[in-house]
C-alpha cells in the first residue's frame, strides 16, 4: 500500500521517472552501511525483539508520511528523507527476520516452510498495491494511516511468537567477525552463486520502478491500475509459492533455478513493450511467479547450509545482495528510462537478464547439479 502512494504521490510532485528510482536508492543506501552491524545484532539479540522494533520503526516512518501529507508540507526531499529512515529499519528487520525462520520450524521442512511464509506475503502484496491504490483516491493520508496501524499490529504478532532456540552471544566484536558472513558466503560456491545470480537478474529486471509511468503514460490507467499493476507480480508468486509449499523441488534445483530467471526475463521483455492491459497483467504475473521461485531456491539454500550462530550475519549479507537487487534495480531503470525512455529501460534490462543467466551456468557449473540435501559446497 506505501508502495504505491509514495509512487504516485512522488511521480505527481515531479514527474521525474528518476525520482521514482531514488526511492529505491534512499532505501539502500542505509542497508549498504549497516550491513556489517545489522547481522551482529541479530545474531547477539532475540530476534523477536529486533523484528518488533523495526516493525514500530517503519510505523513511525509510516505515520510521518500521512502527517506530512495531511499537513500539506510533504515535498520532494521530505518524502525520501522519511523513506531513508524507513530503509534504515529495514535494514535491521531482514536478517533478523530471515534468521528467525529456523528456530521455529524443524529443517527438513524448511523449504516448504519458506514457500509458506512466502506464500503469505505475497497475498499481502496482492491486496496491498490494489487496496492501496483504491484508497488513494481518498487521499494519501489515509493510506499512510492504515499503513502505520498494520505496522503496530505486525509489532505486536512478531512479539507474541516464542522462540524455542535464543540467538547465541558471540565473542569480542572483531574486524575479522564484522565480515565473517561475507567470507562464510564467499567460500561456498554454491551460495555465491545463487545469491549474486539473483543480484544481477532483479538487478537488470527492476521494472517495478516504472509502473507509474506504464500506468499513466502508457497503459492510460489511474491510481487503481497502478494497483493492479503493482499486484500483478505478487499474484503469479502466490500461486507459485503455494505449490512449492505443497510440491517442493527436491531435484533438478539448478536448472529449475536458472530456468525461473530465463522465464524472469523474458516476462520482463514482454511487459516492456505490451500496450494492452490485459497483456501486461499476464507478463507481471508470469514474472512474478519465475522470481518467487529462484527465491524459494535460494533461501533454501542459504539457510540450510548456514549455522544458527551465522544465520544473522549470513542473511545480513544476502539482505545486502536482495536490497541491492531492488533497491538499486529501480534506481538503473528509472536512471536509463530518463535517458532512452520506460520501453528500452525494461527491454533492456530483461534481455541483460536472459544474459546474467547463460554467464552464471558457464561461471557457476556447481550450481547446474547443486542439492538441497548436499551441504559440502
Amino acid at each position: 500500500m506505501q508502495a504505491v502512494a509514495v509512487g504516485w504521490q512522488l511521480y505527481t510532485l515531479t514527474g521525474s521517472a528518476l525520482d521514482l528510482g531514488l526511492v529505491g536508492l534512499v532505501q539502500f543506501v542505509p542497508m549498504i552501511l549497516l550491513t556489517p552491524i545489522v547481522g551482529h545484532v541479530a545474531d547477539r539479540y532475540d530476534r523477536c525483539v529486533v523484528v518488533t522494533v523495526c516493525h514500530l520503526a517503519e510505523g513511525v516512518a509510516a505515520a510521518a508520511l500521512a502527517v506530512g501529507t495531511l499537513n500539506g508540507w510533504l515535498d520532494r526531499t521530505g518524502l525520501l528523507t522519511i523513506m531513508a529512515l524507513a530503509g534504515v529499519a529495514r535494514a535491521f528487520e531482514n536478517p533478523a527476520r530471515a534468521a528467525l525462520l529456523p528456530q521455529l520450524v524443524p529443517m527438513t521442512v524448511l523449504s516448504r516452510a519458506i514457500a509458506a511464509v512466502t506464500a503469505a506475503g505475497q497475498a499481502a502484496r496482492i491486496v496491498g498495491p490494489a487496496l492501496g491504490g483504491v484508497m488513494y483516491v481518498l487521499g494519501g493520508t489515509t493510506v499512510y494511516a492504515t499503513v502505520t496501524a498494520l505496522y503496530v499490529a505486525a509489532a505486536l504478532l512478531i512479539a507474541l511468537i516464542a522462540t524455542e532456540q535464543p540467538a547465541r552471544p558471540l565473542g569480542r566484536l572483531t574486524l575479522a567477525s564484522v565480515f565473517s558472513g561475507l567470507e562464510f558466503i564467499r567460500r561456498r560456491r554454491v551460495i555465491l552463486g545463487a545469491i549474486s545470480l539473483d543480484l544481477f537478474a532483479v538487478l537488470l529486471g527492476g521494472a517495478t520502478a516504472l509502473l507509474p509511468i506504464y500506468a499513466r503514460d502508457i497503459l492510460g490507467t489511474g491510481p487503481w491500475g497502478l494497483g493492479l499493476l503493482r499486484a500483478a507480480p505478487a499474484c503469479g508468486a502466490l500461486v507459485m509459492s503455494v505449490v512449492l509449499a505443497r510440491y517442493p523441488i527436491e531435484r533438478r534445483i539448478g536448472p529449475v533455478l536458472f530456468g525461473g530467471v530465463i522465464v524472469f526475463g523474458v516476462a520482463t521483455v514482454v511487459f516492456g513493450v505490451s500496450t494492452d492491459m490485459t497483456l501486461s497483467l499476464v507478463s507481471l504475473a508470469v514474472l512474478g511467479a519465475s522470481d518467487l521461485l529462484s527465491v524459494v531456491i535460494r533461501h533454501s539454500l542459504v539457510q540450510l547450509r548456514t549455522p544458527d550462530d551465522m544465520r544473522g550475519r549470513v542473511s545480513a549479507v544476502n539482505s545486502l545482495f536482495t536490497g541491492s537487487s531492488n533497491y538499486l534495480g529501480e534506481f538503473e531503470s528509472g536512471l536509463v528510462a530518463a535517458l532512452f525512455g520506460p520501453v528500452a529501460a525494461v527491454v533492456i534490462g530483461g534481455l541483460g537478464t536472459i544474459g546474467v543467466a547463460a554467464l552464471w551456468m558457464r561461471w557457476f557449473p556447481e550450481l547446474r547439479s547443486v542439492r538441497l540435501t548436499d551441504r559440502s559446497r
